[in-house]
């Protein structure tokens, strides 16, 4: 399985309304004391929006990044089933496995946590933390 991140190519106005979402969770998660190892991540088919370290560094936290602009079909955290949630532990154990991000950054071996973190418009944001952990 291959490891590669995409941000080559045209991206659309969703994709690029989302890759700011993944900025401000990002930025905000440094901010907090985190140490994010890569951004959109791709591993085979499946993309890891974010893959971190906790402030501890004890924790490997995959973090799955959901923008929505309005509420008319329900909440964010509603699109995050369980089939979602396995693609992503599969990626999560996939990398893993290669043991380093497509830039050369090694992938320390440490316990899993799967976080989801919502972001609305007017700043709203919500940090659901371990939806499954290993």
């Amino acid at each position: 399985m291959s490891v590669a991140c995409d941000r080559a190519g045209v991206r659309t106005a969703a994709q690029q309304v989302g890759d700011a979402a993944e900025a401000l969770v990002a930025d905000r998660l440094t901010a907090a004391g985190w140490t994010i190892l890569g951004r959109q991540v791709r591993v085979g088919r499946a993309e890891l929006d974010l893959v971190a370290l906790d402030p501890r560094g004890t924790w490997l936290v995959i973090v799955e990044v959901r923008w929505r602009s309005r509420r008319d079909y329900g909440l964010a955290e509603e699109t995050v089933d369980r089939a979602k949630l396995a693609r992503l532990r599969r990626a999560a154990f996939s990398l893993l496995a290669i043991g380093h991000l497509p830039d050369g950054v090694p992938v320390p071996r440490l316990p899993l946590r799967f976080h989801l973190v919502v972001v609305e418009p007017r700043g709203v944001v919500r940090h659901h933390a371990n939806l499954g952990s290993s």
